[in-house]
């Protein structure tokens, strides 16, 4: 439901819940996921876990803004009936990715701190993000919403909850996920929402 259509029961307002939701998914979407391979790469080469935790912030943040923006727009370029079969079927497409495994390719993984470590980061989250599930998640989930900076701010947590550990602990916590279960899980989400915008935004 977009959540100009106004507040939930029991208090809850639907700016919660698309904080909340986005927060949830992106979080369950980013294990496993070539970003979170690429904070353990970075983690590893650099050993300075400061600097890539807010690289890794300040990319996100860019990149689900513009993300976020094109979903918002989307809402206003097509009208409700052709929105709704869109987000069904972008779901139901993004459960079936959620259960193709990610893999780093060589070129995001850049040698050279000429940017350093901060930049390098940033540089590199930035474009390794392009086009990744997270990115597409936060467009659709803006336009499923309408509530661009509440979508924007769950997935950019959601990131970080999935990525500030990795750079601290390294794959001693990928070891103790079952990642198939968590993209198994992430799959039933995303093919719940594809039937809630089905039958009405839910």
């Amino acid at each position: 439901m977009p959540c100009s259509h106004g507040f939930y029961p029991a208090g809850v307002t639907c700016f919660m819940e698309a904080f909340l939701v986005s927060t949830g998914i992106v979080a369950l979407a980013e294990m496993g996921d070539k970003t979170q391979l690429l904070a353990l790469v970075l983690a590893a080469r650099f050993r300075k876990p400061w600097p890539i935790v807010l690289g890794i912030l300040v990319a996100t943040i860019a990149n689900h803004a513009l993300a976020g923006a094109l979903g918002s727009w989307v809402t206003t370029a097509v009208g409700p009936d052709v929105l709704r079969w869109l987000l069904r079927v972008s779901f139901i497409a993004m459960a079936a990715w959620m259960l193709i495994p990610d893999k780093l390719d060589d070129g995001e993984t850049p040698d050279a701190p000429r940017l350093g470590v901060f930049g390098t980061t940033v540089l590199a989250f930035f474009l390794a993000e392009m086009g990744d599930k997270t990115q597409i998640a936060t467009a659709m989930l803006a336009a499923q919403y309408q509530a661009w900076a509440w979508v924007v701010a769950g997935t950019t947590l959601g990131m970080m909850l999935a990525n500030a550990p990795v750079v601290w602990l390294g794959d001693r916590i990928t070891k103790k996920v079952p990642i198939r279960v968590v993209h198994l899980v992430s799959a039933l989400i995303f093919s719940l929402l594809g039937a809630a915008a089905l039958l009405g935004w839910g």
